[in-house]
């Protein structure tokens, strides 16, 4: 019998399914995860490699490219709670996913998610100074967001579902519950792959802006999982080495604020500015 159920939103990822699947089912056990993956409004193989990957998965193909409508036809399917969210381009070992378990189980938090791993080996230096600050905010350290994971009890799903359809959907998520009833799993790990060029990071930052800047409007964001000019001086002033990235840091977040505006202006909050760079086949070791 399942002990928790994944759901998984998966829109034209054929390069990496595969491989997250396989290690999503990694030391887990026979029948431990209740795997349920919606392929949206794919052009490509996602669903027949994710059919190959994991038979013991449920394969659901819809063809609106909509991850909020994959989502909801995602938990639609499944009765098994707890229940782990998971982006299909992120990385997570099945015995980690089970570590994400325990909290929820024992009534220590309503929500749960792992450490990052966020690789930049590839990556061009204005994305690694990017990083180098991102992941010193304090937010981000705390925040369930920006980890393509979060693992939920019954009554947290509630909660989920009682959100609007947002594009930020990890940070309504995250801010869905109080610092007391979320946690981070340290000794579970996923590995998120960072944009690896400028151009593709600012349109993932772009997207997150718009994203943000809806939730705002529908006053589901936290005051403390804003970054400020405060903030930023902070980290500066307790490493002056950062001053570099901090300005890089400022200027990716002006240009995508910028390149917010017209999604913002026409309300538009249903085009995904993903990067493609990120969507690379893993290199498997032991190969070249």
């Amino acid at each position: 019998m399942a002990v928790a159920s994944v759901v998984v939103p998966a829109h034209n990822e054929a390069t990496s399914i595969s491989h997250n699947l396989a290690s999503l089912r990694s030391g887990s056990g026979p029948g431990a995860l209740d795997v349920v993956v919606v392929a949206n409004g794919c052009t490509d193989d996602t669903a027949r490699r994710a059919r190959e990957a994991d038979r013991d998965a449920r394969v659901i193909e819809i063809a609106r490219p909509s991850k909020v409508e994959a989502v909801r036809v995602g938990n639609a399917a499944t009765q098994v709670f707890p229940r782990i969210h998971l982006d299909a381009d992120i990385e997570l070992a099945g015995e980690h996913a089970l570590l994400l378990l325990e909290p929820l189980l024992e009534g220590r938090a309503l929500a749960a998610a792992p450490r990052r791993d966020v690789p930049r080996t590839g990556c061009s230096w204005p994305v690694r100074w990017y990083y180098a600050v991102w992941e010193r905010l304090p937010q981000v350290g705390t925040g369930l967001f920006g980890r393509g994971v979060v693992a939920v009890t019954e009554e947290g799903q509630r909660r989920l579902d009682a959100l609007p359809r947002l594009m930020g959907d990890d940070l309504a998520m995250s801010d869905a519950f109080a610092a007391d009833e979320r946690c981070i799993v340290e000794e579970a790990v996923a590995v998120v792959r960072p944009p690896r060029t400028l151009p593709d990071l600012v349109r993932r930052r772009i997207r997150i802006v718009t994203g943000n800047r809806q939730a705002d409007a529908a006053s589901v964001r936290r005051a403390d999982s804003r970054t400020t000019p405060v903030t930023l001086v902070g980290l500066v002033r307790a490493e002056p080495r950062l001053v570099g990235p901090v300005v890089v840091f400022a200027a990716v977040h002006v240009v995508a604020t910028l390149g917010a505006r017209r999604a913002l202006r026409t309300g538009d909050f249903s085009t995904w500015r993903r990067d493609e760079s990120s969507r690379v086949a893993p290199v498997v070791r032991g190969q070249r």
